[in-house]
């Protein structure tokens, strides 16, 4: 399966000094992890971030970019410019992006294509809200989400895609997939993979879950066959809980 990847989401959370002063934090505590370590930061923090996480084992991700180079696009970033500062990941179509702020499959894989040209390594978000998965269509919208997200992406381009399966329902609400349904819909989204590329390229995939995985649930949920790492919101905030998913990771 995908080598085991644990990244944090950071979200709207911590000013640049406070950013400085949570990765000095991490840093030592995940400085033997046998999984990749990344933490997703605000903008205005990546330039603190790339700095505090030099010479460690953390990867640094943006946590959106813009599909186009450049233009007349307020308040946006492209990808290339997080490729010009040395971010080398990048976190898309996550539900909050595409709740609040309009984000749909077609503008995620427009942000996709345009990331991968730049050099970056996507984090890409799908997941189903709680009226469609009592619709029994979760399958259904997984799909969807990733086969427009993955048009045109090449096997080569693939190894650098992660997917973080990410049910609407459990993100910052407590409520978490069973290790079960977390692991069904990971083996589904590599079946996904298999049927756009094949077996092999799927299985090289990293597939994380997100939607409150925390220090107390990360070890059985990272213990299901399928699932390869996490998306970790409030916990990421954390550096003890962070440490102890990171430590589950194996």
């Amino acid at each position: 399966m995908g080598k085991y990847i644990i990244a944090g989401n950071w979200k709207m959370n911590k000013t640049p000094a406070e950013a400085k002063e949570l990765i000095e934090a991490i840093a030592p505590l995940v400085k033997d992890a046998t999984c990749d370590v990344i933490v997703g930061v605000p903008f205005v923090d990546l330039p603190v971030a790339l700095e505090a996480t030099r010479g460690t084992n953390i990867g640094v991700a943006a946590q959106n970019c813009h599909w186009e180079k450049s233009g007349a696009f307020t308040g946006e970033i492209s990808a290339d410019m997080l490729q010009a500062m040395g971010v080398g990941y990048v976190i898309l179509g996550h539900s909050e992006r595409r709740t609040y702020f309009g984000d749909t499959d077609v503008t995620v894989a427009k942000r996709t294509r345009a990331a991968l040209d730049a050099g970056l390594t996507v984090i890409l978000c799908v997941g189903e809200y709680l009226e469609q998965r009592e619709q029994g269509i979760t399958s259904e919208v997984v799909d969807m989400q990733v086969k427009v997200a993955l048009g045109g992406v090449s096997r080569e381009e693939l190894s650098r895609i992660i997917i973080a399966y990410e049910p609407v329902w459990a993100i910052g609400t407590g409520r978490t997939a069973t290790d079960l349904q977390a692991n069904e819909v990971c083996a589904h989204i590599r079946g996904t993979l298999a049927s756009l590329y094949d077996d092999e390229a799927a299985k090289a995939v990293t597939i994380q879950y997100g939607g409150s995985m925390n220090a107390g649930n990360a070890e059985s949920l990272l213990a299901q066959p399928d699932v390869d790492g996490g998306l970790i919101g409030g916990a990421s905030l954390k550096p003890a809980d962070f440490a102890t998913i990171v430590a589950a990771a194996k």
